[in-house]
């Protein structure tokens, strides 16, 4: 009989106790135990286990749940005794970020403050066992929401020494989501402030704890050592590249499979391979994200689970407000083809604006990017990041993509969907009309600054050209900056039906200096495609020269003439 298939669930107590469905990751305690690490950073996409590992560390490990051999004893991890006697043996301070989603550094200051009082009150228990000099009494009645920043950072250090003292015993840290609150802090703008509290918290209580057994953190991403890790020597890194622990988070094909065979599923394995199969962890293929696979088991229906379960305002920022290289790429990656670039998988949050490397390396963290192949590292130059051959993870994140391209164009949906309209019916009168209308709204979405900048004509014709590869993809295959003739086109549509007309449109921004009207300026871009030939492509590839229209587009400003 299938068991129930729980939605949500993250506390591994509750999992076991009520035989919902699970898949037995309890091989990753003995894993992580044997390699001896003082302290993991350990980094996987959302909705990828992380939170229930942590849950299932603290229980088997937390003299909190000393002789809870019932919530293991089926599993893998039962079945040595060494780890049986393991068993509750170590007091264990857990405690998560997931939360810490604020939009002010005080605010958030405030909250991890919170979280470590909450702490604190579940040891009250300390404050009457006689272990506590006055000293130590005075600190722990001053741990509060609005304490100062020495007591602050020195908080769980101090909690380690008050457990260790009581137990005998250095403590387990379990910190999950760390990075929840700096990317928080980098879209909000206060990275700064909150870098310099949390590289103090994160000193004390990993790098010079003499009262700390092991150590673990997870998260979506790994921040730069410089920004809140530089004192951390000790720290051993797992990204999403490496093979350690590559299948104790997320589910494999062979576990997949079994779970479809059991939910009666097992004629619908091709179909969820199709949707939700792709991630790669090291030289681990074919991991699903078990967010869509409990999704689908529980309902029985295929649908873009995973890439709906939270806010990508990050990720649809970096890729609507970047320049040329990065919409061309992501145009590449859009249409199933894979893109070859340096990948430093250490985010350096404060550089994601200007260094295509760090989104796409971003990217590739969140799961929504995959290695395909890897530059050797023996033929590397010193001081050169290695290349990644790199694809869009599956058919379900490329539909998260379509979905966020369309969503760029919502403030200006009527006017974009006429424009598309006019554009093939050939009326170059509505297409100006509705051109001007939505660059109103919208050219300020694809700049970057407060102030409209120089480039900002040529994000928006790329965020627009997006936007056309969204909509026309069921009638024509949309590139851009490509060599045909004698250069390179701006935009090309080339029809699947080659009795439609066939388009190419050509981008200028108005010049005082060699120009002295829009008109002009549209002139001089239907000379360019004259002169370098770009319909060559298309009669090469079978399109009558007369199914071929040209199109200038002039910009100044906000203000579009199309000729």
């Amino acid at each position: 009989m299938a068991r129930t298939v729980a939605i949500g669930i993250q506390d591994y107590e509750q999992l076991i106790t009520n035989d919902y469905f699970y898949i037995d990751k309890t091989d990753f305690i003995r894993e992580w135990w044997e390699s001896g690490d003082s302290v993991t950073l350990l980094t996987r996409p959302r909705r990828f286990g992380k939170t229930l590992n942590m849950s299932m560390l603290e229980k088997f490990f937390s003299v909190e749940y000393a002789g809870r051999g019932d919530l293991f004893e089926r599993l893998s991890i039962w079945q040595e005794e060494k780890y049986r006697a393991l068993q509750g043996t170590y007091p264990v301070i857990s405690l998560s970020f997931a939360n810490v989603k604020e939009q002010d550094y005080q605010t958030t200051r405030k909250k991890i403050c919170q979280l470590i009082t909450k702490l604190y009150a579940e040891n009250a228990f300390l404050l009457d066992s006689g272990i506590l000099y006055e000293t130590d009494r005075n600190y722990f009645k001053r741990i509060a929401e609005d304490m100062d920043d020495s007591d602050a950072t020195l908080a769980l250090y101090q909690l380690s020494d008050f457990l260790y003292r009581y137990y005998g015993k250095k403590v387990i840290i379990l910190l999950d989501e760390y990075d929840t609150p700096m990317q928080e802090a980098y879209v909000q703008g206060f990275w700064d402030e909150l870098v310099s509290f949390t590289r103090s918290l994160f000193n004390s209580t990993f790098k010079t704890n003499p009262y700390l057994e092991r150590g673990i953190m997870t998260g979506i991403t790994r921040v730069s050592k410089e920004s809140i890790f530089s004192d951390l020597n000790n720290l051993e890194v797992v990204t999403t590249t490496s093979d350690k622990y590559a299948t104790a988070f997320g589910f494999t094909e062979e576990e997949v499979f079994a779970a479809l065979d059991e939910c009666g599923y097992s004629d619908k394995k091709e179909a969820v391979k199709h949707w939700y199969d792709g991630f790669i962890f090291g030289e681990h293929r074919d991991i699903y994200n078990p967010w869509s696979i409990l999704n689908f088991l529980a309902k029985g229906r295929i649908a873009t689970y995973w890439a709906n379960t939270s806010s990508n305002s990050l990720v649809s920022k970096l890729i609507r407000e970047g320049d040329r290289r990065v919409k061309t790429t992501f145009e590449k990656l859009l249409r199933g083809e894979t893109v070859v670039c340096p990948i430093d998988e250490q985010i350096v949050y404060n550089q994601l604006d200007g260094n295509e490397a760090a989104i796409w390396s971003l990217l590739l963290a969140s799961g929504y990017l995959k290695v395909l192949d890897r530059e050797d590292q023996l033929y590397i130059t010193v001081g050169r990041r290695p290349n990644y051959e790199l694809a869009l993870t599956n058919y379900e994140v490329r539909c998260m993509f379509l979905a966020m391209v369309q969503d760029w164009f919502n403030p200006a949906k009527g006017d974009y969907n006429d424009f598309v309209e006019a554009l093939l019916t050939d009326n170059v009168d509505a297409m100006n009309e509705y051109m001007n209308r939505m660059t109103l709204l919208m050219f300020s979405s694809f700049d970057t600054g407060t102030i409209p900048s120089k480039s900002q004509p040529e994000r928006f014709y790329h965020g627009f050209v997006l936007g056309l590869m969204v909509d026309l993809a069921d009638r024509y295959v949309v590139t851009s900056n490509q060599e045909s003739g004698f250069g390179r086109y701006d935009v090309m549509l080339e029809p699947k039906d080659k009795n439609d007309a066939a388009m190419i449109l050509e981008f200028k921004v108005f010049n005082p200096r060699r120009e002295t009207s829009l008109e002009d300026t549209v002139q001089s871009a239907l000379a360019q495609i004259e002169e370098k030939q770009y319909e060559a492509a298309l009669i090469a590839r079978g399109i009558p020269a007369e199914h071929i229209r040209r199109y200038g587009f002039a910009f100044e400003g906000k203000q579009v003439l199309i000729g």
